[in-house]
């Protein structure tokens, strides 16, 4: 067996159980021997890291903050150093200030050029990529199937305790993740308006989390649950009827969850097509469209070809990639 290498891994400032995708690769890295440090990237790790005298074989950093961080590492630790590039900057753009946007963009470009290796998620930041890394790998999302296609009895137990304390009517959609602008929070939450018969079940955080506890607390079938354990979430994808995702964005993990849990399945038209035309039902983001999407999707659509799709993206064939690329 190999000497266990050492691994740093940075990671953004994100809301606990809302994006575990990096957790789930490094447990696999776990698995396969290597010694997997998780920090988040923030100015009080980053001055202890570098006062302090570090003794890791890589620094891997997830755009955007991790990417940037890790790049100081890079220069001035001279330790071996990897991007996770995650996110298109597109998104970034799209809810922060242009001057803002332009530093991060410059930033995240200098973190390529100074990387060993950079895995790339987005294949829309492919060619941004390429002109900057002096190595790269398309990579992708990936999904913890078993859990997401069987959740325990003890999890779904749980669930159905908590679901037992909530009014909730005949049908129920449930939209897991983050509270932000671009993902249309309250155009979706408008859409139930037209669904009496119809609850929808919001679990995640962000900007907007005030903003949704109030309208929630206004409407009787809409139901905030803040965060919850992510060991939970598959128990109330599987206690759900039809999932929901309207970010332009056709690399979700959320997508992956609800298909593999067998969810039909609501998808913002638009980047996302290329990708599951004929596995989810397309929206725009007018809410009563949103609506007749919902209804439509529950009644017609077959989730079992977003689950065969979702079943071929394990988290454990993903980790294969990052383990070649750390080794």
């Amino acid at each position: 067996m190999t000497d266990e290498l050492r691994v740093l891994w940075l990671t953004p400032s994100k809301a606990e159980n809302i994006s575990v995708g990096r957790s789930r690769i490094a447990k696999h890295l776990l698995e396969r021997g290597m010694s997997v440090e998780i920090q988040e990237a923030s100015l009080r790790n980053l001055k202890q890291l570098l006062t302090e005298k570090v003794s890791y074989d890589v620094v891997i950093g997830t755009t955007r903050a991790g990417a940037i961080f890790g790049s100081a590492l890079r220069v001035l630790k001279r330790i071996p150093f990897m991007v996770d590039h995650v996110d298109p900057i597109s998104q970034f753009e799209s809810t922060n200030s242009k001057p803002l946007a332009l530093l991060v963009r410059l930033l995240e470009n200098v973190s390529f050029g100074l990387s060993e290796h950079t895995m790339s998620v987005s294949p829309e930041e492919g060619r941004r990529v390429k002109r900057y890394a002096s190595d790269f790998t398309e990579t992708n999302l990936g999904v913890e199937y078993e859990a997401f296609s069987c959740p325990g009895e003890k999890t779904l137990q749980e669930v159905r305790e908590r679901l037992s304390e909530l009014s909730l009517e005949v049908r129920t959609a449930i939209y897991v993740g983050g509270l932000e602008p671009m993902y249309h929070i309250m155009k979706m939450i408008d859409a139930f308006e037209h669904l009496p018969d119809w609850s929808l079940l919001v679990l995640g955080s962000g900007s907007l989390e005030s903003v949704v506890r109030s309208r929630s607390s206004r409407m009787e079938n809409v139901h905030f649950l803040g965060t919850v354990d992510h060991e939970l979430v598959p128990g109330f994808l599987h206690e759900a009827d039809v999932g929901i995702s309207l970010v332009n964005d056709p690399r979700t993990l959320k997508v992956l969850e609800y298909g593999a849990s067998e969810l039909p399945t609501v998808q913002l038209d638009g980047a996302a097509r290329e990708r599951f035309d004929g596995l989810v039902a397309f929206t725009d983001s007018s809410p009563e469209r949103i609506a007749q999407t919902i209804t439509r999707a529950d009644e017609e659509l077959d989730p079992e070809p977003l689950r065969e799709y979702a079943s071929s993206l394990s988290w454990g064939r993903i980790a294969e990639d990052y383990e070649t690329t750390i080794r």
